[in-house]
């Protein structure tokens, strides 16, 4: 990857674009998350201390190309203010005006670039209206890379363009995972099903030595094999596909791990009455809803040989207990070896933020992403236009 950062650019008296990701949880006219608005604040503030006014334009929800007063990011200003820790001024039109009237190292956030509809359409007439508006524009909006659109692909043809400390951050942590990995490489994929994993199975196959596939996924896989799984969640009408992705594995010499053991209850509810069994004797109306500790030894004897580690996806049932001991066990073992230099750990996609959060190691890990679809999609080969929109700029 070839892209310019903050610290290739001359900022001192030009106003920078920057696209921003700040579409936080709202319940009841509350923000219950932060995370996105914490994670940008570096990059506005070494923009700000670098002697530029700040333009920062970002989505809110999906008002399809009109305006919807609930999806006003207005609402975000206080707490967007108070991450900062200085005031951000708001505009909901009159943006040449309002640009001129910011002090130089101000910073000013516009109106949900989502309700128009030229956002969505990669609108080059509405993109040039906004580059008319600054010098430079900077994307610090990784977790919208996927969508080509005006603010984080047409903008970028349009002005120098940059990657911010978040969007840098990113793609150096997934460069490291599966651009230019230090092998052997394993990768966790988990999650309820197939259907939705299956390019990204098909990519991963051909650049990693070992993939442990885990959640109601590994139940599909262990029935192309032949074993019963009962009334676990399972996709028969994909067992063809798992055969073929098994095979694929074969002829590029990646080894597939599928759980050894299971847990298993007869109903899927927290602490329910459960047997931990192989997988060849899951009694009849039972379902898997866990990996068993024999298998999670096993998967750590992986990641003990492993240099990196990329990991979508709970192992089992993670939000009802016992069903979470799999995916705590096997993260913190994860975390152990990174804290102790051995593994170099990715980890994103939100159920798996929310299991390595769960398990209290997502500080511990070398990078965990809370981009879901751009995260996904990097995993599967797929080029993201917001990333090829900086690359030789």
């Amino acid at each position: 990857m070839a892209f310019k950062t903050i610290d290739d650019m001359d900022l001192a008296g030009k106003t920078v674009l920057c696209r921003v990701d700040i579409n936080v949880p709202v319940e009841d006219g509350r923000i219950t998350d932060t995370t996105r608005i914490d994670r940008v604040i570096p990059t506005i503030r070494d923009l700000s201390a670098g002697g530029a006014k700040v333009v920062l334009l970002a989505h809110f929800g999906r008002p399809k190309g009109k305006v919807v007063p609930e999806m006003s990011l207005r609402q975000i200003v206080p707490a967007l203010s108070a991450a900062l820790g200085r005031e951000v001024a708001f505009a909901d039109g009159g943006y040449g005006a309002a640009v001129a009237a910011l002090p130089q190292d101000g910073v000013i956030l516009f109106e949900n670039v989502r309700f128009n509809p030229g956002e969505e359409k990669d609108d080059e007439g509405f993109a040039g209206r906004l580059a008319a508006i600054g010098d430079l524009y900077c994307n610090d909006a990784f977790s919208a890379a996927h969508r080509a659109h005006a603010t984080t692909h047409a903008l970028a043809r349009l002005l120098p363009a940059f990657a911010g400390r978040l969007m840098e951050a990113e793609l150096k942590a997934l460069q490291a995972a599966l651009g230019d990995p230090k092998p052997p490489v394993a990768a966790v994929v988990g999650g309820a099903k197939v259907s939705t994993k299956l390019a990204l199975l098909g990519n991963l196959v051909t650049r990693v030595q070992h993939l442990i596939i885990g959640g109601g996924m590994a139940n599909t896989f262990l029935a192309a094999q032949g074993y019963d799984v009962a009334k676990s969640l399972c996709e028969h009408e994909l067992l063809d596909e798992a055969r073929a992705i098994a095979a694929k594995a074969g002829k590029a010499g990646c080894a597939i791990l599928l759980p050894r053991d299971v847990v298993v209850a007869e109903e899927f509810r927290a602490d329910p009455p459960v047997k931990t069994v192989k997988v060849e004797d899951v009694p009849a109306g039972w379902m898997i809803l866990d990996a068993g500790p024999d298998s999670v030894a096993h998967m750590n004897e992986v990641l003990d040989g492993s240099a990196t580690l990329v990991w979508n996806g709970p192992l089992g049932a993670f939000e009802m207990t016992p069903f979470d001991a799999a995916t705590t066990a096997a993260a913190r073992h994860a975390a152990q070896l990174t804290k102790a230099g051995k593994l170099v750990s990715v980890a994103g996609g939100g159920d798996t933020v929310a299991a390595l959060n769960h398990a209290g190691v997502a500080d511990d890990f070398s990078y965990v992403s809370t981009a879901g679809g751009a995260f996904l999609e990097w995993m599967e080969g797929k080029t993201l236009p917001g990333v090829a929109a900086l690359e030789g700029r």
